[in-house]
């Protein structure tokens, strides 16, 4: 999420999202052409991480998380970076439903790798996403914040600067957090 708040675009984004919370039945629809490719983007960037082979594609998982956003209702929308947290946190709520239904008989059958920052969270070939999920809940509950920067940088995509922004928190804290989730979760995922 490169684009500048000061752009057009952002504004346009934070104005649909604002006239969609007001019940205007036609924002939705405005609004979707304009963050597709960024909804895109951060689908591709979850689904990399999926087993070769996966059955759900880029564009069902958009559609997935579009038809969850569309029925979410009374949320007040505070901003373009809002929207994208929630819609990288339905991509993972999808993604780890998906995972449990197509789950192979034995344990850790259909294993995902997963990479935070592009380093691997753990020194074995590869985590499941249920594991992910589990760890990230449990962190969540020692750690609500960490928790929800995880969600916020990994799932939603968001930078530091975005993430510090959407909890109202100094980007070193959200740095500082992040460094010391990401070794946490490696941990929990190697013990595992």
């Amino acid at each position: 999420m490169t684009s500048d708040p000061e752009t057009g675009e952002s504004a346009s984004v934070s104005q649909l999202l604002a006239d969609w919370a007001a019940k205007d039945p036609k924002a939705l629809d405005r609004l979707v052409p304009i963050v597709y490719e960024e909804l895109r983007r951060l689908a591709h960037y979850h689904m990399n991480g999926e087993r070769a082979g996966h059955t759900l594609q880029t564009t069902a998982l958009v559609n997935e998380v579009y038809l969850r956003l569309a029925g979410i209702k009374g949320l007040q929308w505070r901003d373009r970076a809002h929207f994208f947290a929630m819609a990288g946190t339905l991509m993972r709520r999808v993604l780890v439903d998906y995972a449990r239904r197509h789950k192979r008989d034995k344990r850790g059958g259909g294993v995902t790798v997963i990479s935070l920052d592009g380093h691997a969270v753990t020194a074995t070939p590869s985590v499941d996403i249920e594991a992910l999920d589990e760890s990230l809940q449990r962190l969540s509950a020692v750690d609500p914040q960490q928790g929800r920067i995880v969600e916020l940088r990994f799932f939603g995509g968001l930078s530091i600067e975005e993430t510090a922004e959407a909890l109202g928190i100094s980007p070193a804290t959200v740095k500082r957090d992040w460094t010391t989730a990401k070794a946490w979760l490696h941990h929990e995922l190697t013990v595992r």
